[in-house]
């Protein structure tokens, strides 16, 4: 029997849920040398060259690459160049099915990729005198690429720019890194792709998913810093040229392994057709926790992608994004993928690691709430007549919300919107939704009829007051009721009354339910009858 729900199948079906960072790519700078300043201070103050000039280090990008060239020969590693579109995991990967041992390089890569460099252009004085004068520009310098297996971190690779100011990345794997930890230790697991599909420890094992952290990820950048090819001397070192790490990528998974593959797959594409309005600014919003105006940048879109069989569903939000697949037909995996940490107003240096874990599996909750919110709403039928009902509560009268009524289901809708928002929402919020959906000017929609809702609302139950503020967060009862009666107008009433001829056909509706809806006339007629009540 397939799980009927996304609660369900979390609460009694999944035998093995892990949070851990995924996949980081980080980007190592020199903060000394970010500007055109900064290089005429290295030429004249630490090189002693009296000419600012990028021909002043020339000679050390030549020294740099024969460095590199000469550890390849003396470490006996392959040092190879890529060709045109070649894929480089390939590669790695049939180099790694043959490495023996714990730690070592796999090989060398080099490959001429667009970077960002100082270049020298000619100006003139006013007089007419010529001078070199150094800005930012782009180049197309060869990087060598490191791929390689740490004891501790397992694959990752370091990429070298071999142009100034020697721009370097690095790739690791957080998966890969409690693998290793747990072999380490001793603990059994058996192994899903980058993730983990059975531990005989899983309390332990998400302990070491917290241990992951920006400390241990510095400390294993600094360890094959010194065991690689450096730009610099030691001495200038010295004089403060060393790497900072930023974030470039940062993915953040929360993943879930079933009992019953084939059922998770079944729910997620339930899930998929449930969800495509992910993408609208209101559930985007909902999601990273947000706030969205006109103003703000970029596309807000939901997109389902299919990988042969497979589908995915792909929630963006600026340049992030959050996206929900179900990974090896074994496990439902929920990421959300950061490619630009000032999308959340956070700085990019790899200490800011922290608060964007904090966002990244809030994130991961969040749509799962959401999904759960949707697929869970039977309230029963006491719930639903004393909402259908007027209502007294310490001799405070509020008027019904009954099923059907066009302000109820625009207000049920409404809060839809706002089943999540961590610090509520206020009258405004809920009446510009209101209005929009009653095709009505937002203007002329005043805040007393709004007010009147919020009241029938609090009293039947379904939000609640935030302390003294003018704030309102939607109850458990809410929630159910909104998406019940959100639900059962969209998906039955509305298509029922379209294929009666109030409203144009739509062209996917179920062809099924006109034939229903007339057998259900008959059988109600059939009953009255038997029961002596027709007229």
């Amino acid at each position: 029997m397939v799980a009927k729900n996304v609660s369900e199948i979390l609460k009694n079906h999944a035998t093995l849920e892990v949070e851990q960072i995924d996949r980081l790519y980080l980007n190592g700078y020199i903060p000394r040398l970010q500007a055109p300043g900064m290089f005429a201070y290295f030429i004249r103050e630490i090189l002693g060259m009296p000419v600012v000039s990028t021909t002043a280090v020339s000679e050390m990008t030549r020294d740099f690459v024969r460095r590199i060239e000469r550890f390849a020969k003396d470490e006996d590693v392959e040092l190879l160049k890529f060709s045109r579109k070649q894929r480089k995991d390939n590669l790695t990967q049939a180099k790694l099915a043959s490495f023996q041992g714990k730690e070592g390089i796999l090989y060398i890569g080099k490959a001429q990729e667009k970077a960002s460099v100082f270049r020298t252009e000619t100006r003139w004085t006013k007089a007419g005198i010529r001078y070199p004068w150094v800005v930012r520009g782009t180049a197309m310098p060869n990087h060598y690429y490191y791929y390689l297996v740490d004891e501790d971190f397992g694959p990752m690779f370091l990429k070298f720019c071999s142009y100034f100011p020697y721009g370097m990345k690095i790739c690791l794997n957080g998966h890969e890194w409690l693998k290793r930890q747990l072999a380490k230790e001793g603990i059994e697991y058996e192994s899903l792709d980058n993730g983990i599909l059975s531990c005989a420890d899983p309390n332990r094992l998400q302990q070491l998913c917290h241990e992951f952290d920006e400390h241990k990820i510095e400390e294993v950048f600094l360890k094959w810093q010194e065991r690689l090819p450096h730009p610099f001397t030691k001495e200038i070192q010295q004089c403060g040229y060393v790497y900072n790490l930023s974030i470039v990528q940062a993915e953040f998974a929360l993943t879930h392994v079933f009992d019953r593959p084939m059922a998770g797959r079944q729910l997620f594409e339930e899930v998929i057709a449930d969800h495509l309005d992910l993408g609208r600014p209101e559930q985007v919003q909902l999601i990273f926790d947000r706030r969205i105006t006109k103003r703000t940048p970029s596309q807000f879109k939901t997109r389902v992608i299919s990988q042969g069989v497979l589908p995915s569903l792909n929630v963006y939000y600026k340049w992030s994004r959050i996206k929900q697949y179900f990974k090896q037909g074994r496990a439902l995996r929920t990421e959300t993928v950061i490619n630009n940490t000032k999308d959340f107003a956070i700085g990019r240096r790899l200490c800011n690691l922290p608060a964007l874990k904090k966002i990244g599996f809030s994130a991961n909750r969040r749509l799962l709430n959401v999904e759960k919110l949707s697929h869970d709403c039977m309230i029963g039928d006491k719930v639903f007549h004393s909402v259908s009902s007027p209502i007294v509560v310490d001799e405070q009268r509020a008027s019904a919300l009954r099923f059907g009524d066009e302000r109820v289901m625009a207000l049920m809708n409404a809060l839809c919107l706002f089943l999540t928002l961590p610090n509520g929402f206020r009258n405004r919020d809920l009446r510009l939704c209101v209005a929009q959906l009653l095709g009505e000017d937002p203007a002329k929609y005043k805040p007393g009829r709004m007010t009147y809702d919020l009241r029938r609302l609090r009293l039947h139950g379904l939000i609640k007051r935030l302390g003294n503020s003018l704030r309102y967060r939607v109850t458990d009862k809410g929630i159910k009721v909104a998406a019940f009666f959100t639900k059962i107008y969209s998906r039955v009433i509305r298509p029922a009354l379209s294929c009666q001829g109030d409203l144009p056909p739509p062209t996917d509706s179920p062809r099924i339910i006109p034939k229903g809806l007339r057998d259900l006339e008959k059988g109600i007629d059939r009953l009255l009858v038997d029961s002596r009540m027709a007229a």
